[in-house]
């Protein structure tokens, strides 16, 4: 039984990954019912390719605030539970994090069932909350943190999507096992690709060198920097277009800031299902995962990153850690300076004037993903977990 609020097939766009892991372990012949939410007005039951998966109706949306986020966290902890209760012949919880509260339900499971639960840990929360200023009381933090060691000790084992998740982990709980799955690069699905004609007319880009940022547009992610980006390019006149897919609280804060900067140079794409990212990613010369300036933001393991690896793209970030350690290390991606945007124009020239550099590091970028990332070879360590038990 896999718990995880935010379960998304392809169709509906969005983080993939439950998906991904359910799909390893049906295709490998291992049954599994999954327990999400949706924005449903009634409980559903489908069969989605193999899984059975049970849809809550419960409100959620990457806009809410913290209040309304942690309502609808706290209701998809007691409706799994009933679901989760009624459920027969189950051997092992998958309990997936953010949020942490899904780990109350496997808590639960465990102690009522005595029915054993493995903790996925995306993000570290409530280091992040509690870093970027969203959880300020001082008891109330206190009690997270001890929730968050208390679920790490009751699991079987842990499952952490980064080196340094794991490490973070480890260091909480010493001793625990902890394994490394990090986020999977769909390497059938995306493939480096001639640019289609007709998309770069689609999404206004002919003849010009993209960065596309794809992804949530919140506030973590700090795309105030991006927009910055492309005004530094445009002031410098370099031939570069930049593109914003996504959504989030802070899209309408974003386009209301292109518009007073005036930038020609970056264009808004609505929210896309996987076949539209495809689409944006055929056009793509650079693949740009943004963040805001917090350490704890550094530690994750962001989709986007897998997706574009898989794609064949140079990858650019403004933020250090595990991936900027391996981006430079297999010369697929270039990191740019959070606290100097107009360093962009320099980083990016040698690419815009020189395709065989470009081609390079793209074809570094697809080899790192094959050769690490692919859903075969992680969908085989993620069965591994629970045929070794």
């Amino acid at each position: 039984m896999i718990l995880h609020q935010h379960f998304n097939t392809p169709e509906d766009g969005g983080a993939v990954r439950s998906y991904y892991l359910a799909k390893a372990l049906v295709d490998r012949d291992i049954a599994v019912v999954v327990i999400t939410g949706y924005g449903g007005a009634t409980y559903q039951v489908r069969n989605v390719e193999g899984i059975e998966v049970h849809y809550l109706p419960i409100q959620y949306n990457n806009r809410f605030g913290f209040y309304k986020r942690s309502v609808s966290f706290m209701r998809y902890v007691r409706q799994s539970l009933q679901i989760a209760m009624g459920l027969r012949d189950v051997a092992v919880c998958y309990a997936i994090s953010v949020p942490l509260t899904v780990g109350l339900t496997a808590l639960w499971l465990k102690a009522r069932r005595k029915l054993p639960f493995i903790f996925e840990v995306g993000d570290l929360w409530p280091d992040a909350p509690i870093e970027l200023g969203f959880i300020k009381n001082y008891f109330f933090k206190q009690a997270l943190y001890s929730l968050e060691r208390f679920i790490y000790r009751k699991a079987e084992s842990v499952v952490a999507l980064s080196p340094m998740i794991r490490e973070a982990i480890n260091q909480k709980v010493p001793g625990k096992q902890i394994y490394l799955i990090p986020n999977m690069s769909d390497t059938l699905f995306y493939k480096p690709e001639v640019k289609d004609p007709a998309l770069e007319q689609k999404f206004g880009v002919s003849g010009k060198f993209v960065v596309s940022y794809i992804g949530a547009v919140g506030f973590a992610n700090g795309l105030d920097y991006y927009l910055e980006c492309a005004r530094a390019c445009q002031k410098a006149a370099v031939p570069v277009q930049f593109l914003l897919c996504g959504d989030g609280a802070m899209r309408a804060h974003l386009q209301a800031m292109a518009q007073k900067l005036a930038l020609n140079n970056l264009s808004f794409i609505e929210f896309q299902p996987r076949s539209g990212v495809r689409e944006v990613m055929n056009v793509t010369d650079a693949v740009f995962i943004c963040y805001r300036p917090a350490q704890i933001l550094q530690t994750g393991s962001p989709n986007k990153y897998f997706d574009g690896l898989a794609a064949g793209k140079l990858i650019v970030v403004n933020f250090g850690g595990w991936i900027k350690a391996e981006i430079e290390r297999h010369a697929c991606g270039v990191y740019t300076d959070p606290r100097d945007p107009s360093g962009i124009v320099s980083l990016l020239q040698p690419f815009v004037t020189d395709q065989a550099l470009l081609a390079a590091y793209g074809g570094r970028a697809r080899q790192l993903a094959e050769g690490s990332y692919s859903r075969d070879l992680l969908g085989d360590a993620f069965a591994a977990i629970f045929r070794s038990r």
